[in-house]
Protein backbone atom coordinates (compact mmCIF):
# COMPACT_ATOMS: atom_id res chain seq x y z
CA UNK A 1 0.00 0.00 0.00
CA UNK A 2 3.00 2.56 1.01
CA UNK A 3 4.40 1.46 -2.64
CA UNK A 4 1.77 2.09 -4.43
CA UNK A 5 0.89 5.29 -2.48
CA UNK A 6 5.00 6.50 -3.40
CA UNK A 7 4.32 5.97 -7.01
CA UNK A 8 1.33 7.56 -7.15
CA UNK A 9 2.81 10.76 -6.02
CA UNK A 10 5.76 10.36 -7.79
CA UNK A 11 3.74 10.25 -11.08
CA UNK A 12 1.48 13.17 -10.09
CA UNK A 13 4.56 15.12 -9.45
CA UNK A 14 5.93 14.78 -12.65
CA UNK A 15 9.83 15.43 -13.75
CA UNK A 16 10.83 18.77 -12.99
CA UNK A 17 12.25 21.64 -14.31
CA UNK A 18 14.07 23.44 -11.91
CA UNK A 19 17.62 22.35 -12.97
CA UNK A 20 17.20 23.39 -16.91
CA UNK A 21 15.29 26.73 -15.46
CA UNK A 22 18.49 27.67 -13.03
CA UNK A 23 21.05 26.38 -16.16
CA UNK A 24 18.82 28.65 -18.64
CA UNK A 25 19.22 31.42 -15.98
CA UNK A 26 22.38 31.56 -15.69
CA UNK A 27 23.61 31.05 -18.96
CA UNK A 28 21.23 33.74 -20.33
CA UNK A 29 22.56 36.14 -17.08
CA UNK A 30 26.22 35.47 -18.14
CA UNK A 31 25.66 36.18 -21.96
CA UNK A 32 23.75 39.42 -20.72
CA UNK A 33 26.63 40.34 -18.82
CA UNK A 34 29.56 39.95 -21.53
CA UNK A 35 27.18 41.77 -24.29
CA UNK A 36 26.52 44.63 -21.70
CA UNK A 37 30.60 44.78 -20.76
CA UNK A 38 31.91 44.30 -23.77
CA UNK A 39 33.27 47.53 -24.88
CA UNK A 40 34.77 47.84 -21.87
CA UNK A 41 36.67 45.01 -22.03
CA UNK A 42 38.38 45.70 -25.38
CA UNK A 43 41.28 47.18 -24.48
CA UNK A 44 44.62 45.36 -24.78
CA UNK A 45 45.20 42.65 -23.98
CA UNK A 46 42.14 41.80 -22.80
CA UNK A 47 40.53 42.33 -25.89
CA UNK A 48 42.72 39.07 -26.89
CA UNK A 49 40.47 37.30 -23.90
CA UNK A 50 37.48 38.45 -25.79
CA UNK A 51 38.24 36.49 -29.18
CA UNK A 52 37.89 33.71 -27.18
CA UNK A 53 35.04 34.81 -24.71
CA UNK A 54 32.45 36.09 -27.08
CA UNK A 55 32.73 33.03 -29.74
CA UNK A 56 32.49 30.70 -26.57
CA UNK A 57 29.63 32.09 -24.75
CA UNK A 58 27.99 32.59 -28.41
CA UNK A 59 28.20 28.96 -28.77
CA UNK A 60 27.10 27.78 -25.19
CA UNK A 61 24.11 30.36 -25.43
CA UNK A 62 23.00 28.97 -28.95
CA UNK A 63 23.67 25.49 -27.32
CA UNK A 64 21.51 26.64 -24.31
CA UNK A 65 18.53 27.76 -26.79
CA UNK A 66 18.59 24.31 -28.67
CA UNK A 67 18.65 22.24 -25.58
CA UNK A 68 15.32 24.38 -24.16
CA UNK A 69 13.39 24.10 -27.53
CA UNK A 70 14.67 20.42 -27.08
CA UNK A 71 12.09 20.01 -24.07
CA UNK A 72 9.04 21.73 -25.60
CA UNK A 73 7.32 18.38 -26.65
CA UNK A 74 7.25 17.59 -22.55
CA UNK A 75 4.61 20.14 -22.66
CA UNK A 76 2.30 17.65 -23.50
CA UNK A 77 2.83 15.59 -21.28
CA UNK A 78 4.33 16.81 -18.18
CA UNK A 79 3.08 20.64 -18.41
CA UNK A 80 3.85 24.20 -19.63
CA UNK A 81 6.58 24.57 -16.86
CA UNK A 82 9.19 22.89 -19.85
CA UNK A 83 8.47 25.84 -22.04
CA UNK A 84 10.09 28.06 -18.83
CA UNK A 85 13.65 27.50 -20.30
CA UNK A 86 13.13 27.78 -24.02
CA UNK A 87 11.00 31.13 -22.84
CA UNK A 88 13.98 32.53 -21.13
CA UNK A 89 17.07 32.07 -24.00
CA UNK A 90 14.16 33.76 -26.28
CA UNK A 91 13.51 36.46 -24.25
CA UNK A 92 17.32 36.86 -23.59
CA UNK A 93 17.93 36.93 -27.37
CA UNK A 94 15.28 39.43 -27.78
CA UNK A 95 16.95 42.11 -25.24
CA UNK A 96 20.36 40.93 -27.38
CA UNK A 97 18.83 42.43 -30.42
CA UNK A 98 17.24 45.49 -29.70
CA UNK A 99 18.36 46.21 -26.19
CA UNK A 100 20.67 49.34 -26.38
CA UNK A 101 23.04 47.18 -23.47
CA UNK A 102 26.11 49.38 -24.50
CA UNK A 103 24.70 52.64 -23.91
CA UNK A 104 23.14 51.24 -21.00
CA UNK A 105 26.70 50.50 -19.52
CA UNK A 106 28.15 53.95 -21.10
CA UNK A 107 25.90 55.45 -19.40
CA UNK A 108 26.69 54.05 -15.54
CA UNK A 109 30.02 54.62 -16.49
CA UNK A 110 29.17 58.24 -16.76
CA UNK A 111 27.38 58.59 -13.90
CA UNK A 112 29.67 56.31 -11.42
CA UNK A 113 33.02 58.15 -12.27
CA UNK A 114 32.08 61.87 -13.45
CA UNK A 115 32.73 63.13 -9.97
CA UNK A 116 35.76 61.76 -9.70
CA UNK A 117 36.98 62.44 -13.49
CA UNK A 118 35.66 66.30 -12.91
CA UNK A 119 38.12 66.72 -10.30
CA UNK A 120 40.77 65.38 -12.05
CA UNK A 121 40.11 67.77 -15.37
CA UNK A 122 40.54 70.46 -12.24
CA UNK A 123 43.67 69.30 -11.30
CA UNK A 124 44.63 69.15 -14.59
CA UNK A 125 43.60 72.39 -15.11
CA UNK A 126 45.23 74.21 -12.14
CA UNK A 127 48.84 72.57 -13.51
CA UNK A 128 48.66 70.06 -10.18
CA UNK A 129 48.82 66.68 -12.92
CA UNK A 130 50.51 66.80 -15.86
CA UNK A 131 52.08 64.79 -18.30
CA UNK A 132 54.44 62.25 -17.02
CA UNK A 133 55.08 59.58 -19.47
CA UNK A 134 58.23 59.76 -20.94
CA UNK A 135 57.39 58.46 -24.76
CA UNK A 136 54.37 60.58 -24.86
CA UNK A 137 54.08 64.07 -23.68
CA UNK A 138 50.02 63.93 -23.43
CA UNK A 139 49.68 60.82 -21.81
CA UNK A 140 49.52 61.37 -17.36
CA UNK A 141 49.19 58.06 -15.64
CA UNK A 142 46.92 58.37 -12.49
CA UNK A 143 48.43 55.22 -10.97
CA UNK A 144 46.96 53.43 -8.27
CA UNK A 145 46.80 56.39 -5.83
CA UNK A 146 43.80 58.23 -7.51
CA UNK A 147 40.43 56.40 -8.38
CA UNK A 148 40.17 54.60 -11.29
CA UNK A 149 38.42 57.09 -13.86
CA UNK A 150 40.19 55.57 -17.05
CA UNK A 151 41.43 52.11 -18.91
CA UNK A 152 45.14 51.46 -17.66
CA UNK A 153 44.02 54.62 -15.35
CA UNK A 154 45.83 56.69 -17.91
CA UNK A 155 44.73 60.27 -19.40
CA UNK A 156 45.33 61.75 -22.62
CA UNK A 157 45.71 65.85 -22.67
CA UNK A 158 45.66 68.63 -25.23
CA UNK A 159 46.32 71.71 -24.06
CA UNK A 160 44.59 74.47 -26.61
CA UNK A 161 44.42 78.28 -26.94
CA UNK A 162 40.80 77.36 -25.97
CA UNK A 163 41.77 75.28 -22.66
CA UNK A 164 42.55 71.79 -21.95
CA UNK A 165 40.73 68.86 -23.31
CA UNK A 166 40.77 65.41 -21.39
CA UNK A 167 39.99 62.15 -22.52
CA UNK A 168 39.51 59.35 -20.40
CA UNK A 169 39.07 55.79 -21.93
CA UNK A 170 36.91 53.40 -22.13
CA UNK A 171 38.94 51.18 -24.87
CA UNK A 172 42.09 51.58 -26.22
CA UNK A 173 42.70 48.48 -28.83
CA UNK A 174 45.02 47.90 -31.58
CA UNK A 175 45.83 50.23 -34.38
CA UNK A 176 45.44 53.00 -31.95
CA UNK A 177 42.32 52.38 -31.53
CA UNK A 178 40.28 54.10 -28.43
CA UNK A 179 36.90 55.02 -27.12
CA UNK A 180 36.09 57.70 -24.07
CA UNK A 181 34.73 60.36 -22.65
CA UNK A 182 36.37 63.52 -23.56
CA UNK A 183 35.87 66.93 -21.83
CA UNK A 184 36.28 69.62 -23.53
CA UNK A 185 37.16 72.94 -22.33
CA UNK A 186 34.46 76.07 -22.46
CA UNK A 187 33.36 76.67 -26.09
CA UNK A 188 35.55 73.88 -27.43
CA UNK A 189 34.65 71.61 -30.21
CA UNK A 190 35.51 67.87 -29.50
CA UNK A 191 36.52 67.96 -33.34
CA UNK A 192 39.45 69.83 -32.43
CA UNK A 193 40.57 67.13 -30.11
CA UNK A 194 44.35 66.52 -31.32
CA UNK A 195 43.88 62.70 -31.66
CA UNK A 196 40.92 64.08 -34.58
CA UNK A 197 43.41 66.27 -36.66
CA UNK A 198 43.60 63.62 -38.87
CA UNK A 199 40.48 62.00 -39.11
CA UNK A 200 36.88 63.18 -37.56
CA UNK A 201 35.38 60.99 -34.41
CA UNK A 202 33.86 57.99 -36.08
CA UNK A 203 31.68 58.34 -33.02
CA UNK A 204 30.78 61.45 -31.00
CA UNK A 205 27.90 61.86 -28.68
CA UNK A 206 27.26 64.78 -26.34
CA UNK A 207 26.71 63.35 -22.40
CA UNK A 208 26.11 66.62 -21.03
CA UNK A 209 28.01 70.45 -21.44
CA UNK A 210 31.57 69.61 -22.33
CA UNK A 211 30.83 66.47 -21.82
CA UNK A 212 31.19 63.86 -24.95
CA UNK A 213 31.77 59.91 -25.79
CA UNK A 214 34.03 59.55 -28.57
CA UNK A 215 35.65 57.01 -30.47
CA UNK A 216 38.36 57.58 -33.02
Amino acid sequence: MAEATSQTTSVAAGPSVRAALAAAIAISVFTLSIATFELSMADWPSGLVLLVVVPLVALVFFGCMVWSASLLPKIRTSGAKFALPFLICALTLAILAYAPLHQVALQQNFRWHRADRERIVARVEAGELKPNVSDNKSLIALGNREPNVSVGNDIVVDETDQGTYVLFLTSRGLKHYFTGFLHVPPGGDPKHFFEFANKPPSRLERYDENWYFVAN
